[in-house]
């Protein structure tokens, strides 16, 4: 195996000293442009490259950023993450990108494999399973940045960037009412997720003004997933209240509702059927699915901002900020029986 070549390599090779060659490979103004070129052309021919690690323990900064997320095979996700790696990038920023794939333990080896790293600063959305957060703690307690998306935990004391997710379950319980639909269920998780819960109790307030009842035998509360929703709404459909739309706590439970019902040939939007995230895949099924949009593409750009604002400061905590975006309603076929 080639040894991998190091800065007293190039130091020897050019007959200079190795604090000449750091400083050089590091653009600092005191060396000549001339003897910069001179150690970078000798760099190449050797075939030198960075050790990221050596040099964040030396100048304590890695520009590097670790990212954590629940799982890339969620849109909104793949979205959030590209929209942050964009931004950061601007600022000569790189992105290590971790996912727990909805697991507590997962998530916490996440935290400790990225701080090893030695990163800048960590953003991540909690896993479904995450209750106790004592390794974002430990984040805090190490002086990196550390900002929650998505997902929150109101015990984290750090910048967030998150929907207003009471507003989304409102929305879309409003849009179905003003179509005509009365009988609402609502097929969401079990687990003890901010967001989730906001949600439901945005769902809970839009009944509560249009003087509806919240129908027990209509609400499912189990995972989130197509299996999901197929068997949440062939368990509300074996009710005997029948209801007249669902409501999916995501996408993909949304897509597993219409998949029943289309099952049971019950038409729809007759039945209407909502979903949240506005997964790509939603303007291509049949029929197309009505979604509430939470503009992942804002939401990184927003955590890439708080960030930079962040590792600018001497205490990256002193002026921790919340940032909530508002939901955007997308009717597509699933909901529009009136307005068709």
């Amino acid at each position: 195996m080639n040894k991998k070549t190091t800065i007293y390599d190039i130091a020897r090779a050019l007959g200079i000293t190795v604090s000449t060659v750091s400083r050089a490979l590091n653009n600092v103004p005191t060396i000549s442009e001339a003897t910069r070129q001179l150690v970078l052309a000798k760099a190449k021919e050797l075939n030198y490259s960075v050790n990221k690690i050596a040099s964040s323990l030396s100048s304590g900064k890695s520009n590097t950023i670790g990212v954590i997320v629940p799982t890339m095979q969620i849109h909104f996700f793949a979205e959030a993450v590209h929209s942050i790696e964009k931004e950061l990038k601007k600022h000569n920023y790189s992105l290590l990108l971790y996912q727990s794939n909805e697991s507590y333990t997962d998530e916490v080896n996440g935290v400790k494999t990225l701080l090893e790293a030695q990163v800048d600063g960590i953003i991540a959305s909690l896993s479904l399973e995450t209750q106790d957060i004592a390794h974002f703690q430990e984040v805090i307690k190490q002086g990196k940045c550390l900002i929650i998306f998505d997902r929150t935990h109101q015990d984290i004391a750090a910048p967030v960037v998150k929907l207003n997710d009471f507003e989304a379950g409102y929305l879309a319980a409003k849009h179905l009412i003003e179509q005509g639909y009365k009988k609402i269920g609502f097929i969401t998780t079990n687990k003890e997720i901010a967001i989730f819960q906001d949600r439901f109790s945005g769902f809970e307030a839009a009944l509560k003004e249009a003087d509806l009842p919240q129908l027990d035998e209509l609400i499912v509360k189990g995972e989130l997933s197509i299996e999901a929703g197929i068997k949440g709404t062939e368990q509300i459909l074996k009710s005997s209240v029948k209801p007249d739309a669902i409501i999916g706590g995501d996408d993909f439970t949304a897509v597993g509702i219409i998949q029943a019902l289309k099952t049971a040939q019950i038409n729809i939007p007759e039945t209407g059927v909502i979903g949240f995230a506005n997964q790509t895949f939603s303007s291509f099924i049949t029929p197309t699915l009505s979604s509430i949009d939470q503009q992942a593409n804002k939401m990184g750009e927003e955590c890439a901002k708080l960030f930079l604002q962040m590792v600018k400061q001497k205490d990256p905590y002193e002026d921790i900020q919340q940032v909530v975006l508002d939901p955007i309603l997308i009717k597509r076929k699933s909901t529009c029986r009136i307005d068709k």
